[in-house]
């Protein structure tokens, strides 16, 4: 990692900024995230604005970590995000991705998570790592086991009404 940049072979993973408040607003808004992750009802460029200002801005303040955007290093294209977030009500941050659908099946999601991954454990020195997903979402089951997370239990996050699963970690020197 350079700065705020994380390098893989394909891409580069870099602090989201306002200026992406148009990724962020299609990522809240593509049925996917929708139906697997809930819907955040952001539908302006400044709902999304306002809504990184306390949410991904708020993180890199208080944690030194958040989202990021994922950049497609041939042609500089963002396709989605990738990064670890900080829920009350989990002990540990949470790894989470996101890609566009035009650039799922790629492997997109796979290197920014392997990547993010390092990074919480050689830069961040996080000792442990968890994830939530909907059980219905067997692409992203199927990536976090990639990982190397275990299944741990179900859980209902604050203000909702089912249950998801919750894998974790722990990041040893590995």
């Amino acid at each position: 990692m350079q700065g705020w940049q994380i390098d893989t072979e394909r891409l580069y993973l870099r602090r989201v900024t306002l200026d992406d408040a148009d990724l962020l607003l299609a990522v809240w808004n593509d049925p996917a995230f929708i139906a697997h992750v809930g819907d955040r009802g952001v539908r302006t460029k400044e709902e999304a604005m306002e809504a990184m200002r306390t949410g991904a801005l708020q993180l890199y303040a208080d944690y030194g970590y958040g989202p990021y955007a994922m950049v497609r290093r041939e042609d500089g294209v963002r396709m989605g995000i990738c990064g670890l977030f900080k829920r009350d009500n989990l002990d540990y941050p949470d790894i989470g991705f996101s890609v566009l659908p035009e650039f799922c099946g790629k492997g997109y999601a796979g290197e920014a998570a392997f990547a993010v991954l390092a990074h919480a454990r050689d830069d961040l020195r996080i000792e442990k790592l968890t994830a939530i997903v909907s059980p219905g979402n067997a692409p992203s089951i199927g990536l976090i086991e990639k990982l190397g997370l275990v299944f741990v239990d179900m859980l209902t996050m604050p203000g909702d009404d089912e249950a998801i699963c919750l894998y974790s970690k722990r990041l040893g020197q590995d």
